[in-house]
Parts: C-alpha cells; sequence; structure tokens
C-alpha cells in the first residue's frame, strides 16, 4: 500500500516552501508532498491522488479555502482526507464555518515549523 499524501494549498510559493520543509520535518518524505495555489488545483489534486491531509490557505485567487472545503463536502470527501487550515483568519464565524464543513484544526498565520510538524504527527498517529 502506497502512503497517503499531503497537499499544502497556499498562493504564496515562499509560504508553501515553509510549509513542505516543516512536513518534511514531520517525518513526511518529499515524495509524498504535493502543491497547489488555489482551490481548484487542489481539487484536481485530490480527485487524481491519495491524499490523507490538506494544509489549506483560506484567502487564495480562484477558488478560496472555503470553496474548496465546501466542494470536497459536497464530493462526499470520499477518502476521509484530514484538513487542517493555514491562515491569517480570525474571524470566529467564518472559522467556525470551516470547522463545520470539516477542517479538523486551525493554525493561524505566522507560524512556527514545529506548529505545522506537531500537527502532521498528531493527525499522521
Amino acid at each position: 500500500m502506497t502512503q497517503r499524501k499531503v497537499l499544502i494549498v497556499d498562493d504564496s510559493p515562499i509560504l508553501r516552501r515553509a510549509v513542505r520543509r516543516a512536513v518534511v520535518q514531520a517525518g513526511v518524505g518529499e515524495d509524498a508532498i504535493r502543491e497547489a495555489s488555489n482551490g481548484a488545483e487542489a481539487l484536481a489534486v485530490v480527485e487524481a491522488l491519495d491524499i490523507g491531509l490538506v494544509l489549506l490557505d483560506l484567502h487564495m485567487p480562484v477558488m478560496d479555502g472555503v470553496q474548496f472545503l465546501r466542494e470536497l463536502r459536497d464530493r462526499g470527501n470520499p477518502r476521509a482526507i484530514d484538513v487542517v487550515i493555514v491562515s491569517t483568519e480570525s474571524n470566529q464565524e467564518r472559522l467556525a464555518e470551516v470547522r463545520s464543513l470539516g477542517a479538523r484544526e486551525v493554525l493561524r498565520k505566522p507560524f512556527e515549523p514545529e506548529q505545522i510538524r506537531d500537527y502532521v504527527r498528531k493527525i499522521a498517529a
């Protein structure tokens, strides 16, 4: 059985790199990490690959994180993908909405790499 993959979704290449480094620190191999710059790209990756964890920004062009979560839910989230929000969002109503749509955790930017590492280890355990 192949290892489930981690998908990093953020419109900032710099932030994707920072999250990638933290995911690798958590023990995930580079070959098990994928990236997308918006929710539409992320949905295509989720359809094509066995993604186990999505680290998702909320504020992106084309399709934002909330739209991605709605679409994932509407498609039935067939593989029970865990979603962790990694965002600057502070609006409690919006954060409650993403939790109701299936987000497991919310991590505020800026983050420490250890926080991502700990989330990845916790969810992968």
